[in-house]
Formats: structure tokens, C-alpha cells, sequence
């Protein structure tokens, strides 16, 4: 590994921020995540509130998600302000070791869930992502505190509150059904009063009615409340549109235009801007506009989806020997491993069924033990949209992973290696600390990320018609995330309130792994920390703040089979590292290349 290129990009050295003008006075936040928004997204005509804030407020022109750019991995950033190296959330389906009795005793359970979740906890020590959360953190100080919105990565925003409903207030796709989280006493009657439903309606495309609920009961009761209490608070609020409408598009199913730029995945991204609104109208409403600060981010980016590769094994197996090459299945990267590795595949989401891959057959929910022995495999592999995750359990690790780089790298569909730094240094391959994935984390960590290719369709901004290949369920045509592009490293970012700048436009990196840091110095919060990979407090947005110097730096692998090099675009404002994109050159859009 070595660094081609470093660069200045700011005249000024200054490390250090100014104090908020107004820390004295009270102060309450919200966080508001709209899933999967992408920057270019936001438009005076498309997001008029979103569009706004950002114009009188801050606008973060250069954001980042964090790799894998997957919904939980970046909701533990959010909530706790650690990379995924130290939150062991490595990605929205983790391999957990052991049976995960809510998913049907499933070792490899897809986290969003709030059962899931807390038998996660229950496993690792009360809080698998074994850090403190901003929530927790505000709560402990005094604040009142609330998650609401999508199932899973709201829970993940206060792990550790009681389900009893006697802490953090936690209301999502959950509330009013078994399995949910309990309403603190008298908010299910003033949830009555406001006249909103006592239970979450179900998901939709777009996902109008369900947004409404939520934003109705931040609206109409938690903020009220909170006002009322006479103590300042924080609240997360996670709008699942756009994400569910990009998803679930099928405007273009099987071509790749408009793709999630059609009228579904449009809507989708309007429902995040009222529900944005409403929320801004219920601060003013309330007289809490003037004292509270609302931070806006997205999880991560989107591309659309295309299932197509002339190399991957899967993609050749078939029942119909005349048949032409296929679409990749579902549970390709699985497929083709067990096929590279010449070993039986095993499902173990179907009691760890034998899968016939070599007559088209393949695993129900994607992920496969790769083996003789499903008791004892050899691999696990773990499709997680844009990126698979590959876990080496036995000692033979390190020849496995040799073999896998190897196979890996002559596939079309793949875009740059990371391998688990103990297995040692492979020819093509980075190693995982080179994208903040090796720190203290408590969950197994996996052995190789097998990044995907993504290119465009010629539009004229490319990050806004993206395509990537994705291990998923949802066909060519659909929307999807996880690779490393720099479609999907942008997300939407944005700040106003009484302690930022006015009309700025931030041009150094920030990422999702900085809010939390930043809030927690804006209301004087403690924050432990128990692992090192943390995000730093975004100082150069506050009133009074000063410039902050930033490196670039272009980190690449040693030359693999073909010349093929893992390349990392990434940049440092001091010790805090951001990655743009990575991959093999020409193979990932936003990769520099040279």
C-alpha cells in the first residue's frame, strides 16, 4: 500500500474551532435522516424545504456515507459517531456466529428489526455496537429524547433504552404491534386526541401513508411534549422515503433508464421533503425554532441495478443447456464461491439445506455456507446489495482468502478487494483498515469485501444515473446501494439552527460518523468512547468557526493477476480519514483514475 498523491486543498491550517456563539442558552436538536437521499436529489422544484435549508443554512457540498454504504452500517455511525470498524455493524446482514432465534434461528439475520436487534444486544454484552449513542448519551444528561421513524436503524439510534417505554421515546413500523416497543404513559392517548391511528400502517410504494403516521406523532405529540416538559431534548427522525420508493420503482423494470429517476422513486423523495416540512412548521408553531438545531443527513446514496455478468458461474448454471447467459441470481457471490472452491453450498435460511447450484438452484435469502460440513464451513458468504461479505472460519483462512482474491479479481462484476488485515497482504487487494473496517468491534469480523462494479448511463451528472451489479432479490431496473461509489459515498448533508453558519457551503469532507460528535460539543455532552476510529466535531460550520486544512491522498493496492489494483480515493482533515470511492480503475464511478 502506498500513497501516489498528497495535496493541500486548503490555505488555511487551522485545526481548531470557535466556540458556539450561544452555548450558554438551552439548546435541542434534531436529527433528520431521509434514507438513501442523494445529493443532486435536492432541488428548489423537487425539495423546496431540503432545498432551503441548505441555501440559508449549511450546505455540506462534500458528504460522505460510510463503506459499506448500507443503512444499519451508517445508522451505527450516526448513532454513536464510530466507523464501522469499532460498531461491528459491517453490514444490513452480518454473519452473528451463532442462531439468531428471531430469525428462525438464522446465524446470518437481516438487522432491521427491533426483535432481532435485542437479542443482538442480549449476545454481545447488552449493546453489539458496544458504543454510546447521542440519544443514550442525552438522556443520561438530562435531555428528553426520541427515535422515530423506519423499523431497525431507529431502535439502533438508542440500543440500550428500555422496551418498557420508560426512556428514550421509540416509535416506529413497529408501535401498536407485538414485537414493538412500548409508548410512555399518556402518549397513546394524545396520539387519539391528535387523531392518529393507534398502530404503524404497513410499507408502500411510495411510502406516503406510513411517513405521514410518523411525522404526525413527532409532530402532533412527541414535540409538544417535549416543549412542554420545559427540558430541552434531541430527536432522531429517520424518513424511510426514498429509500423504500428507489427500491421498490419498477418503472423500468429490466432496462436501466429512468431507473430511480422515475416518477415512484420522485415521489418517494418528496414524501422525506414534507415530512421535513412538517416538522420545521411544528418548531416554529412551537417557539422552538430560534433554540433548536436541525442536522440533516442521509444514510447513504443509490444507483440502480443491473444483474448482469459474462464471467460469474452463477449466471452460466442453468437447467436449460440451450438457454441464454441468465441474469444473476440471487445469492450469486455464494454461488460462485462454492463453485471457485469446488465445495457444497448450503442455505442457512432453509435449515441448511443442500442448494443444486449447478442446476440453477439458489440460496432463499441469498447468504450460503460453502463447505463439506454446513457444521464446520469453509466460508460464509453474506450478499449485502453492492457488496458481499466472505467470513474464513477455519485456519486455512489466509490460502482460502489467497484463492478467493484470485478468483475474484477475474470476475467482471467485481470493482477492488478489502481483506481482513490478520489474514495478511494479497496482490489486488487492500486490507480492511484502509476503509475503517478494523477496529473493536464486538461481532465477527469478516474476512473479505468483495466491492461491485458500477458505472453510468451518460447523463450529465453521472452521480444521478448510476448503475451498479447487486447481489439482491430485486431485479435490473430497481434501486439499490452498498457498492463503493462515489453515487452512493454522496449523500444529501445539510444544517441549520442558532449555532450554524448562515449560507455556507462547507467544501471539506464531512461523514455521517460526525454528527454525533458534533452535537454532543454543541451540548456539551460526554461521549465515551471505547473503540478509536471516531468521527470529529464539524467545527468549521459553526458560527465563529474557522477554516480547517485538507489532504488528499490516493491509496492503492499492489498489482494483482491482470494488473488489476484495489484503488481508495480518500481524504483527511487531521486524523479523520474519508473515503470517496474505490475500486478497480474504470470499474467505479467517482474513482479517480490514472
Amino acid at each position: 500500500m502506498k500513497c501516489l498523491r498528497r495535496a493541500l486543498l486548503a490555505c488555511v491550517a487551522a485545526l481548531t474551532f470557535a466556540a458556539p456563539a450561544a452555548a450558554q442558552a438551552a439548546r435541542n436538536v434534531i436529527v433528520f435522516v431521509a434514507d438513501g437521499l442523494r445529493y443532486g436529489s435536492v432541488t428548489p422544484e423537487r425539495t423546496p424545504n431540503m432545498a432551503k435549508l441548505k441555501a440559508v443554512g449549511v450546505d455540506f457540498a462534500n458528504s460522505h456515507s460510510l463503506y459499506p454504504t448500507l443503512t444499519t452500517v451508517n445508522a451505527s455511525a450516526i448513532a454513536s459517531g464510530h466507523y464501522i470498524g469499532d460498531t461491528g455493524d459491517f453490514g444490513n446482514v452480518i454473519y452473528t456466529g451463532f442462531p439468531v432465534m428471531a430469525d428462525h434461528g438464522s446465524p446470518v439475520p437481516f438487522l432491521e428489526d427491533d426483535t432481532i436487534l435485542a437479542e443482538m444486544n442480549a449476545h454481545f454484552g447488552g449493546n453489539y455496537v458496544n458504543e454510546v449513542s447521542l440519544l443514550e448519551a442525552a438522556h443520561k444528561a438530562g435531555y428528553m429524547t426520541a427515535a422515530v421513524g423506519k423499523l431497525g436503524p431507529t431502535r439502533i439510534q438508542a440500543l440500550t433504552a428500555p422496551a418498557l417505554g420508560t426512556g428514550t421515546v421509540i416509535i416506529d413500523d413497529k408501535t401498536g404491534h407485538e414485537g414493538g416497543v412500548a409508548l410512555p404513559p399518556g402518549y397513546a392517548g394524545a396520539m387519539k386526541t391528535a387523531f392518529i391511528q393507534s398502530e404503524a400502517p404497513p410499507v408502500n410504494v411510495p411510502n406516503f401513508t406510513q411517513q405521514m403516521f410518523l411525522a404526525k406523532i413527532a409532530s402532533r405529540v412527541v414535540l409538544p411534549k417535549f416543549r412542554d416538559s420545559g427540558k430541552p431534548f434531541v430527536m432522531v427522525f429517520w424518513s424511510r422515503d426514498p429509500d423504500a420508493s428507489q427500491h421498490g420503482t419498477q418503472d423500468s423494470l429490466g432496462e436501466l433508464t429512468p431507473g430511480i429517476d422515475g416518477p415512484t422513486a420522485e415521489e418517494g423523495v418528496r414524501d422525506a421533503d414534507t415530512d421535513l416540512g412538517i416538522l420545521l412548521k411544528t418548531l416554529k408553531d412551537l417557539g422552538l425554532d430560534k433554540t433548536t438545531d436541525v442536522f440533516v443527513t442521509a444514510d447513504h446514496g443509490f444507483t440502480t441495478i443491473t444483474k448482469s455478468s459474462a464471467t460469474s458461474p452463477a449466471a452460466h448454471f442453468t437447467d436449460d443447456p440451450y438457454a441464454p447467459l441468465r441474469d444473476l441470481p440471487s445469492g450469486f457471490l455464494a454461488i460462485d464461491v462454492a463453485s471457485a472452491l469446488n465445495l457444497p453450498l448450503y442455505d442457512p435460511n432453509a435449515s441448511f439445506a443442500q442448494v443444486d447450484y449447478a442446476n440453477a438452484k439458489a440460496p432463499s435469502d441469498g447468504s450460503g455456507y460453502v463447505g463439506m460440513d454446513p457444521a464446520h464451513p469453509e466460508a460464509i458468504v453474506v450478499p449485502n446489495g453492492g457488496s458481499g461479505l466472505i467470513y474464513l472460519p477455519q485456519k486455512n483462512a489466509p490460502e482460502l482468502a489467497r484463492r478467493l482474491v484470485a478468483f475474484l479479481s477475474a470476475q467482471d462484476y467485481v470493482s477492488g478487494l478489502f481483506v481482513n488485515d490478520h489474514l495478511g497482504k494479497f496482490p489486488g487487494a487492500l486490507p480492511m483498515s484502509a476503509a475503517g473496517l478494523m477496529g473493536d468491534a464486538r461481532t465477527p469480523r469478516p474476512s473479505i469485501y468483495v466491492n461491485f462494479r458500477s458505472f453510468h448511463t451518460n447523463c450529465p451528472d453521472p452521480l444521478m444515473c448510476t448503475v451498479e451489479v447487486a447481489d439482491t432479490s430485486l431485479k435490473t431496473g430497481q434501486g439499490m446501494h452498498g457498492s463503493f461509489s462515489r453515487a452512493e459515498t454522496r449523500n444529501f448533508m445539510a444544517a441549520i439552527g442558532p449555532d450554524f453558519k448562515a449560507g455556507f457551503v462547507d467544501t471539506a469532507p464531512i461523514s455521517n460518523a460526525d454528527i454525533t460528535p458534533t452535537i454532543a460539543h454543541l451540548l456539551h455532552i460526554d461521549l465515551p468512547a471505547k473503540g478509536r476510529l471516531r468521527g470529529r466535531v464539524i467545527g468549521e460550520a459553526f458560527k465563529g468557526g474557522a477554516p480547517v486544512r485538507v489532504d488528499k491522498q490516493v491509496i492503492e493496492s499492489a498489482p494483482g493477476a491482470g494488473g488489476l489494483k484495489t484503488v481508495l480515493d480518500e481524504e483527511r482533515v487531521g486524523s479523520t480519514r474519508y473515503f470517496d470511492a474505490a475500486g478497480f480503475p474504470g470499474r467505479t464511478v467517482g474513482l479517480v483514475t490514472r
